[in-house]
């Protein structure tokens, strides 16, 4: 099919449909406006371009190619924009995908949107033939449908995979990293934009990759975790290049890797699982650079994880107890009788000291002379590799959901969080016998009725909203990196291919962003609660879970028919409090520390603290109650040095050094806080 000349500038593109059999036949790059802004690989240098108009009558995937025998030793580079003359942004954009040095793209067009495709002579200004095709379509939920529809014009090849926003602009955009490359789906409103970056490692993301920012430019960086070693992979300032910033020296088999403030500095550590060794850690010296640590060190004096056979899987940074700073389960390697092969759970008490609270569990009545520290009741010898922690109940505290990855090393285990340290095995009217065996196991609502699910093993036990599931095994997406790849406020999957969740039903939603300021950047580890008519919903924003691949930063909740939001409250790791009220739903937020006003909480108005100056305990007086309470006690310089729930009207800070003190106590965001002195 052929077109009349014209095409020399943006506002004389010829308007094209599209057509899956027949070629457009361009004269050359004879028009005198350069296509601008650059949307392909290889910047500028173009002097001329030619252009076209399209409008799309159905809203799919298309595909742009010049990859076509006719072109052979032609060289050709393309844009692809919306917007209006003038004022044009990019879409998507193409050099070499193609083969020899032809354009080959794919984007999503919308229905009724006005789309400018540009050729430029960045690299030759011969005529050449060139396909726009229409290709998938997303169709619309029929009602009550629940099912994941493979897109195929997303297939990206790596050794481990992100669904993250990594330019910053609030979307999840698809990630895949290898020891060479770090290739990018940017999510834009109408579609993707492939943007490939070389980026060399000494170790690819065999095992896992987790993304945080650990600079704080505002632009997430990578950790890969390989067979042999861990490295770490960073933007540039701009987001437009990445390089390896740090690898090991030293041996690591890696597993689970993630990214997490471990000393609540301001700045985000990194963690990796060792499989034959005690754990290693990465401390940030607030630069970005880091320190390699393994083990107990002068930074952790328990270490986390320091058996010296290792057997660490899978880990999950989550605040279990409810005390305003993060603690670490490790789901761990095969089971059976040896001391390495039992997960773990290790309570943060504070100042860089975790302690183990589910310390071989079933093997504690074989070795009663050995200390063991089971309370919690985690620490069984089941082979899980990850597991999925939420709230799955809705009562305000993080249960688990410990899948064993074979029948040997089972049955899967359902535990419910007692709220006191303390889990209860609630297995037996689960409904989970029949889940798959595998790896991975990670939470999400996908069905957004208020009630977190768990994808496991190209599975979903739907939660059923009573301690329950249901497992739907029809049209279900793999195991891969989890968030919301097309805006639409239903999770979706990614791993390599794209599985999109249809919806079906009209369930309502609220996402939310975290910006921490006194906190990391990502705000990772942070407590969200969203409170509606129908109770409170929470999450912890984690960098890593399940056991490979690196779901979003934004934390999703589904609202079911709840059309409104009485608040948010976010508590920050750096002890920050904000609650945001009346917060719009079916949207995303980006809230930001420090950006709401404090709550004072009226029962403590009469709180008076004694003795002050104080040695060794500070006695509490006053006609509300403090029992039940989060008391974090913070330096003049605002970090938190303290940290516990109150069970007595006293708390003991003998250990504090000599100084002024701020003393918050804190309940559902309503706070009270007192000056002392420590002798």
């Amino acid at each position: 099919m052929g077109y009349a000349q014209a095409g020399y500038t943006c506002a004389e593109a010829i308007a094209i449909t599209a057509d899956d059999t027949n070629t457009i036949t361009s004269p050359g790059i004879i028009g005198s406006e350069v296509p601008s802004p650059v949307c392909a690989a290889n910047g500028s240098g173009a002097t001329g371009g030619y252009w076209y108009t399209f409008q799309p009558t159905t809203t799919a995937t298309y595909t742009l190619t010049t990859d076509l025998t006719v072109n052979t030793g032609i060289d050709t580079r393309v844009h692809v924009y919306t917007g209006s003359c003038g004022a044009l942004t990019c879409e998507a954009g193409d050099d070499d995908s193609g083969a020899g040095y032809l354009s080959h793209l794919e984007f999503y067009g919308v229905a009724g949107t006005t789309y400018y495709i540009a050729f430029d002579d960045r690299w030759d200004t011969d005529g050449f033939e060139f396909m726009l095709i229409e290709g998938f379509q997303i169709p619309p939920p029929e009602p009550g449908e629940f099912v994941f529809i493979q897109d195929p014009s997303i297939s990206m090849s790596g050794t481990s995979y992100a669904m993250v926003d990594m330019d910053n602009d609030g979307l999840d955009d698809l990630v895949s990293g290898s020891s060479t490359h770090v290739n990018i789906n940017h999510q834009t409103d109408t579609g993707f934009s492939y943007q490939s970056f070389q980026a060399p490692a000494s170790f690819g993301p065999s095992w896992s990759m987790a993304a945080g920012d650990l600079d704080a430019n505002g632009y997430n960086d990578l950790i890969y975790g390989a067979s042999s070693g861990v490295s770490i992979v960073m933007a540039n300032g701009t987001g437009t290049g990445y390089s390896q910033s740090y690898t090991t020296s030293t041996y690591v088999f890696s597993q689970r890797s993630n990214f997490v403030d471990i000393n609540n500095d301001g700045f985000l550590d990194a963690f990796v699982c060792h499989d034959v060794d005690q754990n290693v850690y990465f401390i940030n010296d607030g630069t970005g650079a880091v320190t390699f640590y393994q083990g107990a060190s002068t930074a952790l004096p328990n270490g986390l994880g320091t058996h010296s056979s290792g057997g660490n899987y899978g880990t999950v940074w989550i605040d279990f107890d409810n005390d305003r700073d993060v603690d670490l389960f490790i789901a761990k390697c095969r089971g059976g009788s040896v001391t390495h092969k039992v997960n773990e759970l290790w309570r943060n008490d504070g100042n860089g000291v975790f302690v183990n609270i589910a310390d071989l569990g079933y093997y504690q009545s074989n070795f009663p002379d050995q200390g063991h520290n089971n309370s919690s009741n985690l620490g069984d010898p089941i082979q899980t590799w990850s597991s999925a922690w939420a709230d799955f109940d809705n009562d305000g505290d993080m249960d688990v959901y410990v899948g064993a990855s074979s029948s040997a090393d089972g049955p899967h285990k359902y535990m419910i969080n007692n709220g006191d340290g303390t889990f209860t095995n609630a297995t037996a009217t689960a409904n989970i016998s029949n889940a798959p065996y595998g790896i991975e196991n990670a939470p999400g609502d996908f069905n957004n009725d208020g009630y977190v699910d768990i994808l496991t093993s190209g599975k979903i036990l739907l939660n059923n909203g009573d301690n329950s599931f249901t497992l739907h095994e029809t049209d279900m997406p793999p195991s891969g990196a989890i968030g919301d790849a097309n805006n639409d406020g239903f999770l979706d999957v990614f791993r390599g291919s794209l599985y999109l969740n249809n919806g079906g039903n009209g369930n309502n939603y609220v996402k939310i962003k975290t910006v921490g300021t006194a906190s990391n950047i990502n705000g990772i580890g942070a407590r969200i609660e969203v409170h509606t008519s129908s109770g409170t919903q929470i999450r912890d924003v984690r960098s890593g879970e399940g056991f490979e691949f690196m779901s979003s930063l934004t934390a999703h909740f589904g609202l079911g028919t709840e059309t409104t939001i009485n608040n948010v409250t976010i508590y920050w790791p750096s002890g920050v409090i904000d609650v945001f009220p009346n917060l719009d739903i079916n949207t995303q937020h980006t809230l930001i520390e420090g950006a709401s006003l404090a709550i004072e909480d009226a029962h403590l108005s009469d709180l008076v603290i004694y003795p002050n100056p104080v040695k060794d305990n500070i006695y509490f007086e006053t006609s509300g109650n403090v029992i039940g309470k989060i008391a974090t006690v913070f330096d003049i310089n605002g970090k938190i040095i303290q940290n516990e729930r109150l069970e007595k009207t006293q708390l003991d800070v003998s250990t504090l050094a000599a100084g002024v003190y701020i003393l918050r106590l804190e309940l559902e965001g309503k706070t009270t806080t007192r000056k002392f002195i420590k002798k």
